[in-house]
């Protein structure tokens, strides 16, 4: 068995082949977190939360601010809605398009923006921290290669633009 090419790791019964799963962007690291979804894709009889209900309390939530991830966490917590999709027949985003409340720019790029300027104020403070100077300009690549797919799908206006800070930093 030493001279195999591939190794089989076996985690919780699933068994995976370890040159085909998929690296992180900026490092060789592969991972091998992620998140347990409910296992049926169908609503659980459990559930006594009308679709209604639940697409009120999201677009309120919405309208106070709160990003789609918190609004499914809320509604998992608080009203025992395992997964919004079965409930309501459309993804969260595309019910808050509807109700004139979803974010202008996708959750998933905002948390990249905001992770940017942390950086940003943390090397206002630590000019000569390097390793976050590159650690920002990886962060700002993946604005970059985000917002171009965003741009492309039409989901983000083609005039959104990010500046870089880093040219600055240099």
């Amino acid at each position: 068995m030493s001279g195999s090419r591939a190794t089989f790791i076996s985690l919780i019964g699933r068994t995976r082949l370890n040159r085909f799963t998929m690296a992180r962007i900026h490092s060789h690291r592969h991972g091998k977190s992620h998140q347990t979804r409910p296992t049926s894709k169908s609503n659980p009889s459990w559930v006594t939360t009308s679709p209604e209900e639940a697409k009120t309390a999201a677009l309120k939530l919405a309208k106070e601010g709160v990003t789609p991830s918190k609004i499914g966490q809320s509604l998992r917590d608080d009203y025992g809605v395992p997964l919004v999709k079965p409930l309501l027949g459309k993804p969260l985003v595309k019910i808050l398009s509807e109700g004139k409340a979803a974010p202008k720019v996708p959750q998933d790029l905002q948390d990249l923006i905001d992770r940017a300027q942390r950086v940003q104020r943390h090397l206002g403070t630590h000019k000569s921290d390097r390793k976050n100077v590159h650690s920002l300009e990886l962060v700002e690549a993946k604005i970059y290669r985000l917002s171009k797919y965003y741009k492309k799908k039409g989901i983000l206006s083609s005039d959104f633009k990010y500046t870089a800070v880093v040219a600055q930093l240099a």
